[in-house]
Protein backbone atom coordinates (compact mmCIF):
# COMPACT_ATOMS: atom_id res chain seq x y z
CA UNK A 1 0.00 0.00 0.00
CA UNK A 2 1.06 3.38 -0.90
CA UNK A 3 2.12 5.67 1.42
CA UNK A 4 3.18 9.55 1.96
CA UNK A 5 7.09 9.94 1.65
CA UNK A 6 8.76 12.07 4.14
CA UNK A 7 12.41 13.36 3.24
CA UNK A 8 14.44 16.68 3.68
CA UNK A 9 14.96 19.46 1.83
CA UNK A 10 18.00 21.48 1.09
CA UNK A 11 17.76 24.94 -0.94
CA UNK A 12 21.61 25.96 -1.30
CA UNK A 13 21.90 29.69 -1.66
CA UNK A 14 25.61 30.25 -2.97
CA UNK A 15 27.84 32.33 -4.37
CA UNK A 16 27.71 32.35 -8.37
CA UNK A 17 30.70 34.41 -10.22
CA UNK A 18 30.20 35.25 -13.63
CA UNK A 19 32.13 33.18 -15.94
CA UNK A 20 34.48 31.81 -13.41
CA UNK A 21 33.02 27.86 -13.72
CA UNK A 22 35.87 26.18 -11.75
CA UNK A 23 35.13 28.09 -8.60
CA UNK A 24 31.45 27.95 -9.10
CA UNK A 25 31.63 23.64 -9.61
CA UNK A 26 33.83 23.45 -6.44
CA UNK A 27 31.35 25.83 -4.25
CA UNK A 28 28.31 23.51 -5.33
CA UNK A 29 30.11 20.21 -4.57
CA UNK A 30 31.40 21.53 -1.07
CA UNK A 31 27.33 22.96 -0.54
CA UNK A 32 26.08 19.57 -1.57
CA UNK A 33 28.52 17.84 0.77
CA UNK A 34 27.15 20.27 3.51
CA UNK A 35 23.59 19.37 2.47
CA UNK A 36 24.22 15.75 2.92
CA UNK A 37 25.81 15.70 5.97
CA UNK A 38 22.86 18.23 7.12
CA UNK A 39 20.75 15.00 6.31
CA UNK A 40 19.34 16.57 3.08
CA UNK A 41 17.80 13.91 0.22
CA UNK A 42 17.32 16.11 -2.04
CA UNK A 43 19.53 19.59 -2.73
CA UNK A 44 18.53 22.09 -4.84
CA UNK A 45 21.26 24.95 -6.22
CA UNK A 46 20.48 28.26 -8.65
CA UNK A 47 20.59 28.90 -12.25
CA UNK A 48 22.99 28.95 -14.67
CA UNK A 49 25.23 28.06 -11.43
CA UNK A 50 27.94 27.38 -13.63
CA UNK A 51 28.66 30.14 -15.50
CA UNK A 52 26.16 32.55 -14.07
CA UNK A 53 22.64 34.17 -16.06
CA UNK A 54 23.69 36.22 -19.20
CA UNK A 55 27.07 35.80 -18.57
CA UNK A 56 28.87 36.59 -22.11
CA UNK A 57 30.85 32.94 -21.31
CA UNK A 58 27.96 31.42 -22.19
CA UNK A 59 28.88 31.58 -25.88
CA UNK A 60 32.24 29.97 -25.24
CA UNK A 61 32.05 28.05 -22.18
CA UNK A 62 28.50 25.83 -22.52
CA UNK A 63 28.82 22.38 -22.33
CA UNK A 64 26.63 19.38 -23.28
CA UNK A 65 24.66 17.50 -20.96
CA UNK A 66 25.31 15.29 -19.22
CA UNK A 67 28.71 14.27 -20.61
CA UNK A 68 30.37 17.48 -19.99
CA UNK A 69 32.52 18.88 -16.93
CA UNK A 70 29.34 20.71 -15.30
CA UNK A 71 27.14 17.69 -15.21
CA UNK A 72 29.82 14.87 -14.29
CA UNK A 73 30.90 16.57 -11.61
CA UNK A 74 27.74 17.27 -9.95
CA UNK A 75 26.12 13.96 -10.88
CA UNK A 76 29.95 12.66 -8.99
CA UNK A 77 28.84 14.82 -5.98
CA UNK A 78 24.93 13.29 -5.85
CA UNK A 79 26.21 9.70 -6.00
CA UNK A 80 29.07 10.50 -3.58
CA UNK A 81 26.79 11.49 -0.94
CA UNK A 82 23.59 9.33 -2.29
CA UNK A 83 21.35 12.54 -2.89
CA UNK A 84 19.67 14.21 -5.68
CA UNK A 85 20.86 17.32 -6.71
CA UNK A 86 18.81 19.43 -8.89
CA UNK A 87 20.63 22.21 -10.09
CA UNK A 88 20.61 25.39 -12.70
CA UNK A 89 23.24 25.02 -16.16
CA UNK A 90 24.33 26.46 -19.10
CA UNK A 91 24.12 23.82 -21.59
CA UNK A 92 25.57 23.11 -25.23
CA UNK A 93 23.48 20.93 -27.54
CA UNK A 94 24.96 21.85 -31.23
CA UNK A 95 24.92 25.13 -32.50
CA UNK A 96 22.78 26.24 -29.54
CA UNK A 97 22.74 27.39 -26.41
CA UNK A 98 20.24 26.71 -23.51
CA UNK A 99 18.89 27.63 -20.06
CA UNK A 100 18.87 24.20 -18.71
CA UNK A 101 18.48 22.91 -14.91
CA UNK A 102 18.89 19.08 -14.37
CA UNK A 103 17.53 16.90 -11.78
CA UNK A 104 20.26 13.59 -11.00
CA UNK A 105 19.73 11.34 -9.23
CA UNK A 106 21.58 9.20 -6.06
CA UNK A 107 23.50 6.91 -8.47
CA UNK A 108 24.79 10.20 -10.35
CA UNK A 109 22.61 9.99 -13.54
CA UNK A 110 20.17 11.77 -15.26
CA UNK A 111 16.82 11.73 -14.50
CA UNK A 112 15.68 15.25 -16.04
CA UNK A 113 16.34 17.85 -18.48
CA UNK A 114 14.73 21.05 -18.43
CA UNK A 115 15.35 24.02 -20.90
CA UNK A 116 13.56 27.34 -19.91
CA UNK A 117 10.63 28.04 -21.27
CA UNK A 118 9.88 32.02 -19.97
CA UNK A 119 13.42 33.77 -20.36
CA UNK A 120 13.22 37.28 -20.25
CA UNK A 121 13.90 39.26 -23.14
CA UNK A 122 17.47 40.28 -22.08
CA UNK A 123 18.35 37.01 -22.30
CA UNK A 124 17.37 35.64 -26.11
CA UNK A 125 20.56 36.64 -26.79
CA UNK A 126 22.17 34.43 -24.73
CA UNK A 127 19.85 31.38 -24.81
CA UNK A 128 17.17 29.46 -27.36
CA UNK A 129 14.08 28.82 -25.73
CA UNK A 130 13.09 25.22 -24.25
CA UNK A 131 9.91 23.31 -26.45
CA UNK A 132 8.66 20.52 -23.67
CA UNK A 133 7.88 19.63 -19.79
CA UNK A 134 8.08 16.59 -18.01
CA UNK A 135 8.24 15.29 -14.57
CA UNK A 136 10.36 12.61 -12.60
CA UNK A 137 8.84 9.58 -11.03
CA UNK A 138 11.11 8.56 -7.89
CA UNK A 139 10.89 6.83 -5.21
CA UNK A 140 10.32 10.16 -2.98
CA UNK A 141 7.40 11.27 -5.48
CA UNK A 142 7.09 12.62 -8.54
CA UNK A 143 9.15 16.01 -8.87
CA UNK A 144 8.92 18.34 -11.98
CA UNK A 145 11.84 21.32 -12.56
CA UNK A 146 11.27 24.62 -13.86
CA UNK A 147 13.69 27.57 -14.12
CA UNK A 148 12.68 31.29 -12.98
CA UNK A 149 10.66 33.04 -15.05
CA UNK A 150 9.24 30.28 -15.59
CA UNK A 151 7.13 30.53 -12.28
CA UNK A 152 4.86 33.90 -13.86
CA UNK A 153 4.57 33.01 -17.39
CA UNK A 154 1.37 34.22 -17.86
CA UNK A 155 -1.55 32.13 -16.09
CA UNK A 156 1.60 30.76 -14.45
CA UNK A 157 1.37 27.77 -17.39
CA UNK A 158 4.63 26.06 -16.65
CA UNK A 159 3.87 25.61 -12.67
CA UNK A 160 0.02 24.23 -13.25
CA UNK A 161 1.18 21.98 -16.45
CA UNK A 162 3.93 20.84 -13.53
CA UNK A 163 1.00 20.05 -11.35
CA UNK A 164 -1.49 18.77 -13.62
CA UNK A 165 1.66 15.82 -15.00
CA UNK A 166 1.24 15.11 -11.48
CA UNK A 167 4.49 16.74 -9.57
CA UNK A 168 3.97 16.69 -6.14
CA UNK A 169 7.20 19.09 -5.29
CA UNK A 170 8.44 21.61 -8.26
CA UNK A 171 11.82 22.73 -7.82
CA UNK A 172 13.10 25.80 -9.30
CA UNK A 173 16.89 27.12 -9.93
CA UNK A 174 16.44 30.84 -10.22
CA UNK A 175 19.04 33.96 -10.13
CA UNK A 176 17.10 36.61 -8.50
CA UNK A 177 18.39 40.25 -8.65
CA UNK A 178 17.89 43.32 -7.70
CA UNK A 179 19.24 47.20 -8.55
CA UNK A 180 22.36 48.00 -6.34
CA UNK A 181 20.47 50.59 -5.39
CA UNK A 182 17.97 48.49 -4.18
CA UNK A 183 16.31 49.33 -0.50
CA UNK A 184 14.84 45.69 1.45
CA UNK A 185 13.48 47.85 4.17
CA UNK A 186 11.54 49.94 1.78
CA UNK A 187 10.62 47.56 -0.71
CA UNK A 188 10.80 43.81 0.89
CA UNK A 189 11.80 41.14 -1.93
CA UNK A 190 9.83 38.31 -3.25
CA UNK A 191 5.88 39.55 -2.96
CA UNK A 192 6.24 38.53 -7.15
CA UNK A 193 7.10 34.76 -6.43
CA UNK A 194 4.29 34.17 -3.54
CA UNK A 195 2.14 35.67 -5.93
CA UNK A 196 2.75 32.93 -8.73
CA UNK A 197 3.66 30.04 -6.53
CA UNK A 198 1.08 30.71 -3.93
CA UNK A 199 -1.64 29.68 -6.16
CA UNK A 200 -0.36 26.78 -8.04
CA UNK A 201 0.65 25.21 -4.99
CA UNK A 202 -2.59 25.54 -3.16
CA UNK A 203 -4.48 24.56 -6.61
CA UNK A 204 -2.00 21.48 -6.88
CA UNK A 205 -1.43 20.60 -3.42
CA UNK A 206 2.08 20.65 -3.82
CA UNK A 207 5.13 22.48 -2.90
CA UNK A 208 7.65 24.71 -5.15
CA UNK A 209 10.94 25.69 -4.31
CA UNK A 210 12.83 28.73 -5.80
CA UNK A 211 16.90 28.73 -4.62
CA UNK A 212 18.86 31.25 -5.57
CA UNK A 213 22.23 32.48 -6.18
CA UNK A 214 23.74 35.74 -4.01
CA UNK A 215 26.58 37.90 -5.66
CA UNK A 216 27.13 40.46 -7.89
CA UNK A 217 26.52 40.48 -11.63
CA UNK A 218 29.84 41.96 -13.32
CA UNK A 219 28.81 41.93 -16.87
CA UNK A 220 25.86 41.11 -19.41
CA UNK A 221 22.99 42.84 -19.58
CA UNK A 222 22.24 43.27 -15.70
CA UNK A 223 26.12 43.95 -15.13
CA UNK A 224 25.72 45.91 -11.73
CA UNK A 225 22.80 44.69 -10.45
CA UNK A 226 23.02 42.07 -7.37
CA UNK A 227 21.91 38.96 -6.70
CA UNK A 228 20.15 38.56 -3.03
CA UNK A 229 19.17 35.15 -2.21
CA UNK A 230 15.62 35.04 -0.19
CA UNK A 231 15.14 31.09 -1.79
CA UNK A 232 11.64 30.66 -0.95
CA UNK A 233 9.49 27.36 -0.46
CA UNK A 234 5.92 27.34 -0.13
CA UNK A 235 3.82 24.40 1.42
CA UNK A 236 0.54 22.94 -0.17
CA UNK A 237 -1.18 25.33 1.45
CA UNK A 238 0.04 28.46 -1.00
CA UNK A 239 1.98 29.57 1.61
CA UNK A 240 5.06 30.23 2.69
CA UNK A 241 7.05 27.26 4.92
CA UNK A 242 10.78 29.32 4.46
CA UNK A 243 12.67 32.18 3.57
CA UNK A 244 16.16 32.65 2.92
CA UNK A 245 18.10 35.74 4.15
CA UNK A 246 18.06 38.61 1.49
CA UNK A 247 21.37 40.40 0.26
CA UNK A 248 24.28 39.74 -2.10
CA UNK A 249 26.70 38.08 0.62
CA UNK A 250 23.82 35.65 2.18
CA UNK A 251 25.23 32.68 1.29
CA UNK A 252 23.49 29.68 3.64
CA UNK A 253 21.83 26.60 3.10
CA UNK A 254 18.09 26.07 4.12
CA UNK A 255 16.18 22.59 5.01
CA UNK A 256 12.56 21.59 5.83
CA UNK A 257 10.67 18.69 5.87
CA UNK A 258 8.53 17.48 2.80
CA UNK A 259 6.16 15.39 2.59
CA UNK A 260 4.61 14.18 -0.30
CA UNK A 261 1.60 11.91 -1.93
CA UNK A 262 2.67 8.43 -3.13
CA UNK A 263 2.15 7.78 -6.79
CA UNK A 264 -1.15 6.32 -7.78
CA UNK A 265 -1.11 2.57 -8.75
CA UNK A 266 -0.61 1.60 -12.06
CA UNK A 267 -4.62 1.42 -13.59
CA UNK A 268 -5.88 4.32 -11.20
CA UNK A 269 -4.98 7.25 -13.42
CA UNK A 270 -4.03 10.66 -11.89
CA UNK A 271 -8.02 11.98 -11.95
CA UNK A 272 -8.32 10.59 -8.58
CA UNK A 273 -5.46 12.66 -7.42
CA UNK A 274 -5.93 16.06 -8.95
CA UNK A 275 -9.86 15.46 -7.48
CA UNK A 276 -8.16 15.56 -4.51
CA UNK A 277 -5.76 18.86 -5.16
CA UNK A 278 -8.81 20.46 -6.64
Amino acid sequence: MNHPISFKLALVQMLVEGGRKAANLQRAEQRIAEAARGGAQVVVLPEALNLGWTHPSAATEAEVIPDGESCSRLGLAAQAHKVFVCAGLVERAGDQTFNSAVLLGPDGGLRLLHRKLNELEIGHAYYSQGDRLSVAHTPLGTIGVMICADGFARGQVVGRALGLMGAGLILSPSAWAVPADHDNTREPYGQLWLANYGPVARDFRLWIAGVSNVGPITAGPWAGRKCIGCSLLVGPDGKPVLMGPYGESSETVLYADVVLPPRPARGDGWEALWRQRA
